[in-house]
């Protein structure tokens, strides 16, 4: 086995040892072929990505930006120490050391009044917010809210660090106040109604200190920890408690567009709230936009990589949605993946022409029969996706995992058309635009159904060379572009087929460029040259060739040698095909007219040892080098193929000479000597003439004689005249 198959061999064998996400011990996992099963590729439709459909929920607001690194963390996990950790590191970086350490020490004391006695020397912002800061740990939130407000009542330039954070601050501290256990004693002791009316108060407090805080960053003001996007999320608490789902739904779905996953997270576990209510709750609860477009992503979509659909909450979104069906394409493919096929046609008639429409017109174009309607609206699907939008990893049924594309995916699809239509480059070429998500299904056209002048002019037109790679990625195992496997592809089967000249410029390593050079020349001279021997040589030459680096220059990238696995692992061996379903007779035909010859898995050993069988036959039966050959090709088949090797084997038997190590024969082999068995040629010549001539020698030895007398005779007779 060469090098490169040897590493592809370690590297799959430690994934194999590497956890998975399944209930399997170990295994490797496998991408989804489209062309596996056509009719059921076309049937389905891919649950969708959460993480992915809550992104349309929302729209970023303006001077935010996008949340990164400094987004803050959750001050309700963990006691909140790695918040305050990030609030403290954020404030060393921005402060300096010394104006960071007057600020943590005065940070330590337990009176907001003695903080703001002690803090003079420090710049107002910085003593008012500190003093707000200790107050608000000590959960005295109307002194708190006292002194974030006298924090944004400091001329502009001379709060400049500390605005978003006294407002953010002031939102939390007014909504503390908001609730029964955040009342204070003085207020407590009021009535009910005034008690309410203070909670009201401060709640709407609250929501304008949030509005406020994004307000101040996107006007300029430091917000380092990002708490203009923090701020949506609190609002949105404050109007989920209020059971105000639309703007909880709309406030974390903004967030959510921020990039923040405390966004995502709270959207998740309002659809998880909205999944639990009892059917009288939730039906009314539907008429409301948001929430129906928040559980239409629910239910078309996976989380944690599993699906979340529920037959009966669909069914009972899809009969009592409202007249506002902005979301109407999400709701067709909610009801088409629920089998409600007239559903999802109604819903398609109110909906945008989407991508995710035209793909759904186009799966039921084809449940009526109509392919070529169903090509057109594949077509417009493609158009309208756009190219990088990804609906994440998802599992099939059998573990096949997919990472959804839709463009590459609806491509993937009509590929499937265009195949039964018999416009193969087409197909092709919708396949291969996938680049390595559907790269196993483009290599089975390129190799099965694409004639070898059809896939060269493709590869000349289409397709330039790629950047060799580096030593350091090839000893990290980094997968090459796509471009770079479909040429070597080409190269493997031109070398297959005996083009080997042409197939050296499409591999694209030097050493396998070099390795193919010497195969075809080993191929051609055993064609070429005069004697028998220098043909065995030739022949044994390209059959080392074959064995030692047949994955590599001969091996099939799908069935039945798997070369995009390295070899080391193969999935359902293709074989004779035939027409049916969605695959045309003019295919199958194609298809089984580029099967491998012989068609089993490593095939280049049966090449190999044929190779070697053949160099037999130019070598003289007596020699060392006959039964050698014949022992290599036994060996390389041993076990693959025991009743091939046993041919090879008899043959020796009947044929070949007594050598000493044949005892193991096909494991321990000499190496053939070509120029012992050359000399043995011409000894077994000799010794055939001698035995052919021997019954005639008198006859011979007579007629000698009475040729030497008219010589004789004749020269004398020359010098008389």
């Amino acid at each position: 086995m060469s090098t490169p198959e040897r590493r592809t061999r370690l590297a799959l064998a430690i994934a194999l040892c590497l956890p998975v996400v399944s209930a399997q011990a170990c295994g490797p996992d496998f991408p989804l072929s489209l062309l596996d099963d056509r009719a059921q590729t076309l049937a389905e439709l891919p649950e969708g990505n959460f993480a992915f459909e809550v992104t349309r929920l929302g729209k970023p607001v303006p001077g935010l930006g996008q949340s990164g690194d400094a987004t803050l963390l959750g001050y309700w996990n963990d006691d909140g120490e790695r918040y305050l950790q990030q609030r403290d590191e954020v404030e060393q970086r921005e402060l300096g050391e010394p104006l960071y350490q007057q600020v943590k020490r005065l940070r330590a004391l337990t009176d907001a009044r003695q903080v703001e006695g002690q803090g003079l020397d420090l710049p107002a912002e910085l003593r008012l917010y500190s003093a707000g800061a200790v107050a608000f740990a000590r959960q005295e939130y109307l002194l708190a809210a006292d002194y974030f407000q006298r924090v944004l009542q400091l001329p502009p330039e001379q709060r400049r660090l500390r605005s978003t954070w006294a407002a953010y601050s002031l939102g939390r501290a007014q909504a503390s106040l908001g609730q029964p256990e955040g009342v204070p004693a003085e207020e407590a002791q009021r009535s009910e109604e005034d008690q309410r009316l203070f909670m009201r108060q401060a709640t709407e407090a609250a929501r304008d200190a949030f509005r406020q805080t994004r307000q101040l960053t996107a006007q300029g003001y430091s917000d380092p920890l990002e708490l203009g996007i923090a701020s949506l999320g609190e609002e949105a608490r404050l109007a989920y408690l209020a059971g105000d789902w639309a703007n909880a739904i709309r406030l974390y779905a903004s967030q959510t567009a921020h990039h923040s996953a405390t966004g995502y997270s709270s959207l998740r576990q309002l659809s998880s709230a909205l999944i639990r209510l009892p059917d009288a709750q939730l039906m009314p609860l539907l008429a409301i936009p948001e929430v129906q477009q928040l559980l239409t992503a629910r239910l078309l979509s996976r989380i944690d990589g599993e699906p979340n659909g529920n037959d009966r909450l669909g069914a009972l979104l899809i009969e009592n949605t409202g007249s506002d069906l902005d979301g109407a394409d999400r709701l067709a493919a909610l009801s088409y993946q629920l089998g409600r096929y007239d559903d999802a046609q109604r819903f398609l008639s109110k909906a945008s022409d989407s991508g995710l429409a035209w793909w759904l017109r186009a799966k039921l174009a084809l449940r009526d029969g109509d392919a070529t309607r169903a090509a057109e609206a594949y077509a417009k699907a493609a158009r309208a996706f756009p190219e990088d939008e990804d609906w994440g990893t998802r599992r099939t049924a059998n573990w096949d995992y997919e990472n959804v594309k839709p463009r590459c995916r609806v491509d993937g699809e009509n590929a499937i058309l265009s195949l039964q239509r018999g416009d193969y480059l087409d197909a092709f070429d919708l396949l291969y635009r996938s680049g390595d998500l559907y790269w196993w299904d483009a290599a089975a056209v390129a190799e099965r159904v694409l004639t070898l002048e059809e896939l060269k002019g493709y590869v000349d037109a289409k397709v330039a060379a790629a950047k060799p790679q580096t030593a350091e990625e090839r000893e990290s195992y980094q997968p090459r572009p796509v471009a770079a496997q479909l040429r070597d592809l080409l190269a493997r089967r031109l070398l297959r087929e005996g083009h080997y000249a042409e197939a050296l410029p499409y591999f694209d390593s030097d050493e396998l460029r070099e390795s193919a050079r010497r195969y075809g020349h080993a191929r051609e001279e055993a064609e070429n040259r005069w004697t028998a021997t220098g043909r065995a040589e030739a022949l044994y030459e390209a059959a080392l060739i074959a064995r030692e680096q047949g994955m590599e220059l001969l091996g099939y990238e799908m069935s039945p040698d798997f070369h995009s696995l390295g070899g080391s692992f193969a999935l359902l061996q293709v074989g004779r095909q035939t027409a049916g379903g969605l695959l045309s007779a003019d295919e199958a035909e194609r298809q089984n007219a580029n099967l491998a010859q012989p068609n089993n898995r490593y095939h280049y050993r049966w090449v190999a040892a044929q190779l070697a069988d053949r160099a037999a036959d130019q070598l003289p039966r007596s020699s060392q080098a006959f039964a050698a050959v014949l022992c290599k090709a036994t060996g390389w088949l041993l076990y693959r193929d025991l009743e091939g090797a046993r041919a090879h084997y008899r043959r020796y038997v009947q044929q070949g000479p007594y050598v000493p190590w044949a005892v193991n024969f096909g494991q321990n082999c000499e190496e053939p000597d070509f120029d012992a068995a050359g000399k043995r040629v011409w000894e077994e010549r000799g010794q055939w003439l001698r035995s052919s001539l021997r019954p005639w020698k008198y006859l011979l030895a007579g007629t000698g004689v009475l040729a030497i007398v008219a010589m004789i005779l004749w020269i004398r007779r020359r010098r008389g005249e």
